[in-house]
């Protein structure tokens, strides 16, 4: 690749090469931005090419402790896998490279894979990071980059990527501090709601409302509520209730009554309600014995005169 030829060479800052049975894995070594927390360290990583690149970003990786990026886990920057729609085609690893240098001294502020160690514990670090050696490629970092030397001057790929990584930071700057406003506008003023927000909440709340009126009614307050609208029925009216009125007040409360009932305290099977036609059965069976008890009289009239008219014929 061609990459991989114009990053042969070690530089004084940073040194990037693929493994040999894979092209899709490179290994890097960064040093520490001077004048930072990070001076005086070498840190190593890796970086995954995706199929698709230079079209899609790679994923970056680091496998030095440093305090700012987390070890062996994907870190979240403008220029990595987790943010394809912020990389460009025209960056390269060397121009990630420059930038990972630039992102080290930037606060994490939460991001994925971002640390925020005091710089204390950097400083500390960075000098047990030229110990590091990467069992993978077997890199050492005290052999991994050039010396530092006063009269070095980086070359014009070096003045071209750091020129991009500079625009890379600013962008991921600036989107950083949009955040952070946007998240104190919504802190500082929660009653700020975006319509679809308002709209979702009525709608909660107009759901919510019979639920919990249905949840606190409980059958003393129904059978208060119904002794008051007996009363303001009552009372309403000025006139008394007629016998036929009271009658059907009283059947319309025991329906309220059997309505409210809970459901436990019925029986499985309520007993059938005595039909009308009881007592008609009745009223029948009461006028056939009366027939038949008048049939019997007639009879015994009857033969009661058969005889007395055969003695006055023999007389």
């Amino acid at each position: 690749m061609k990459e991989a030829a114009e990053l042969r060479d070690p530089t004084e800052h940073y040194h990037a090469q693929p493994l040999e049975d894979n092209l899709f894995e490179w290994h890097f070594s960064v040093r520490g931005p001077p004048d930072s927390d990070f001076d005086g360290g070498v840190y190593h990583g890796r970086i995954v090419l995706p199929p698709e690149y230079p079209m899609k970003p790679p994923s970056i990786i680091l496998l030095t402790p440093n305090g700012r990026f987390e070890v062996g886990k994907k870190i979240c920057l403008s220029i990595s896998g987790h943010h394809p729609e912020t990389w460009q085609p025209s960056w390269s690893i060397r121009t990630a490279l420059i930038a990972i240098i630039g992102f080290m001294p930037t606060k994490g502020e939460g991001a994925i894979g971002s640390l925020d160690y005091t710089p204390e514990e950097r400083r500390a670090l960075a000098k047990k990071s030229q110990d590091f050696c990467c069992e993978t490629c077997g890199c050492s970092m005290r052999s991994a980059l050039l010396a530092l030397t006063p009269n070095s001057n980086p070359s014009a790929e070096d003045h071209k990527a750091k020129e991009l990584a500079q625009q890379i930071n600013f962008k991921a700057e600036s989107s950083l501090s949009r955040e952070a406003s946007e998240s104190r506008g919504a802190e500082s003023d929660p009653s700020v709601l975006t319509q679809g927000d308002t709209s979702t909440s009525e709608d909660q709340e107009a759901a919510e409302r019979p639920l919990a009126e249905q949840a606190e009614a409980s059958p003393a307050t129904g059978v208060a509520e119904h002794r008051t609208s007996t009363t303001t029925t009552t009372s309403s009216s000025d006139r008394p209730l007629s016998p036929r009125q009271r009658r059907s007040q009283q059947h319309r409360e025991q329906g309220q009554r059997d309505g409210r009932e809970p459901a436990a305290s019925r029986p499985a099977f309520a007993p059938a309600a005595r039909q009308p036609q009881d007592e008609s059965h009745a009223g029948s069976a009461v006028l056939i014995v009366v027939l038949t008890l008048a049939l019997a009289a007639l009879i015994f009239r009857r033969i009661y005169l058969a005889h007395e008219y055969k003695f006055d014929y023999d007389l």
